[in-house]
């Protein structure tokens, strides 16, 4: 489901075929979907990824291939090889989803089988379209600002057969103003975004009280963290721990940056548009 909110948004059909490499089949079937490129003897490095199940694999192979596809054509992202992207980009995605629950089971509830998460700045859908599939039975909102992607997240939800996923085209200082949207979330994630101090007031106004805010960072984020804890107690927030994960980018580490949402974010924040990134509390 795409949806726009707060405006019209009028494509021409020659525009949406222009993004549209190939037809979207309703449901997914790995017997009829033809791979491009994604074989599993080409990933030697994805232990997460094998732990899958079958049709887990494939459709992450399919969208793999799709995200390769199109990147021919629009910048969705600097990696280009099939190797790469599936040791950087598919397993930094799945590394956060054990610090989600064992975090949310410690500190936020009971379950988290049936999460309801908003990935801020999807992009491509890093991490949120991974997490969606690893994760069947959460609820993945993708919120992206930038309509040719959204138009690629829509056609990569469709070729994988994903009914768990909706995309929103917005800016998330907008949406964190939107009561059908604001203090809703048990989780807002984001990777390779912003500052930590600005996805603070991104996404921790998105979530709700007793939830959870999760940063994808680098190997070494002290300083960060560290530069972003008043934004983080504005937003009502407290920071919680810094995990590390095993990556195979160029550090062999990533980290995932924890907050828990204390207390309701105050309605002046987020501020407007564009405000937070260049004026970071």
């Amino acid at each position: 489901m795409l949806v726009f909110h707060n405006r019209l948004l009028t494509i021409s059909f020659g525009t949406f075929v222009k993004h549209l490499p190939t037809l979207v089949p309703a449901t997914f079937n790995p017997r009829k979907t033809r791979r491009l490129s994604v074989a599993s003897a080409t990933i030697p490095n994805a232990p997460r990824f094998e732990t899958l199940a079958p049709c887990q694999k494939e459709q992450i192979r399919v969208y793999v291939d799709a995200l390769l596809q199109w990147n021919k054509k629009m910048n969705l992202t600097a990696v280009t090889d099939v190797r790469e992207v599936m040791e950087r980009h598919v397993e930094d995605s799945l590394a956060i989803v054990p610090p989600i629950r064992s975090s949310y089971l410690s500190h936020c509830g009971e379950s988290c089988e049936k999460l309801n998460l908003v990935d801020v700045g999807t992009g491509a859908g890093l991490p949120g379209l991974i997490l969606a599939i690893a994760c069947p039975g959460w609820k993945i909102t993708l919120l992206e600002s930038i309509n040719k992607r959204c138009v690629f997240l829509e056609h990569a939800v469709g070729l994988t057969g994903l009914s768990n996923v909706k995309i929103i085209r917005e800016r998330a200082e907008t949406l964190g103003q939107n009561l059908d949207f604001r203090e809703v979330f048990d989780v807002a994630v984001a990777r390779a975004v912003a500052e930590l101090r600005i996805l603070a007031e991104y996404c921790l106004p998105l979530v709700r009280v007793g939830g959870l805010f999760v940063a994808a960072k680098g190997h070494d984020p002290v300083e960060e963290v560290q530069r972003a804890e008043r934004a983080i107690n504005l937003m009502g927030a407290s920071f919680l721990q810094i995990c590390s994960v095993e990556s195979y980018g160029p550090h062999g580490q990533r980290t995932a940056i924890l907050c828990l949402k204390d207390n309701h974010t105050p309605r002046k924040y987020p501020r407007d548009p564009g405000t937070p990134a260049k004026l970071p509390l």
